[in-house]
């Protein structure tokens, strides 16, 4: 009875050891709600349209226990121009964030990336734009030590735009 009891006990422990805890996916519905509702959140301004912007930025941001976000960080963008929009989507997310339950603040890590369809017969006016855009454009990049904390990374939101005929 005894050799039992303790066969039971050490595979009991041995079990817990290897346990790991699950996560609920952050975002009230999950992964796929999450990108639906930034896609059509974020709104790429007609400014952005006619620049032909396009590229990446990196956010942290922290959200409290009822999902309200309380700081946005920019850690990378490829331009600054590509950061309101963000921003604003960010903002509309607001109580839409799930935390782990014995934490009162949780860091987020997400990143963006911004592009348009590509017509099927790009012509040099694009090319020209596309080019502009990448020689004019003016990046936010971290020039210190980054703190990551214990900060979560969400997959990335893909947001493409359709470009005026």
């Amino acid at each position: 009875m005894k050799k039992v009891l303790i066969v039971t006990v050490a595979l009991f422990l041995a079990f817990n050891c290897f346990a790991q805890e699950q996560l609920a996916f952050p975002f009230q519905g999950g992964k796929e709600v999450m990108a639906k509702f930034f896609k059509d959140s974020l709104i790429v301004s007609s400014q952005l349209i006619s620049q032909k912007a396009t590229g990446t930025a990196v956010f942290k941001f922290t959200a409290d226990e009822k999902g309200t976000i309380k700081k946005i960080i920019i850690y990378y963008a490829d331009d600054i121009r590509l950061t309101q929009p963000i921003i604003e989507a960010l903002k509309k997310s607001n109580h839409k964030w799930v935390i782990p339950d014995h934490e009162k603040f949780h860091d987020f890590i997400i990143p963006f990336n911004i592009s348009f369809n590509t017509p099927a017969v790009p012509g040099a006016a694009l090319q020209k734009a596309v080019y502009n855009f990448s020689t004019h454009r003016k990046p936010i990049v971290t020039t210190d030590q980054v703190p990551l904390d214990m900060a979560t990374l969400l997959p990335t939101v893909t947001v493409n735009y359709d470009l005026p005929h």
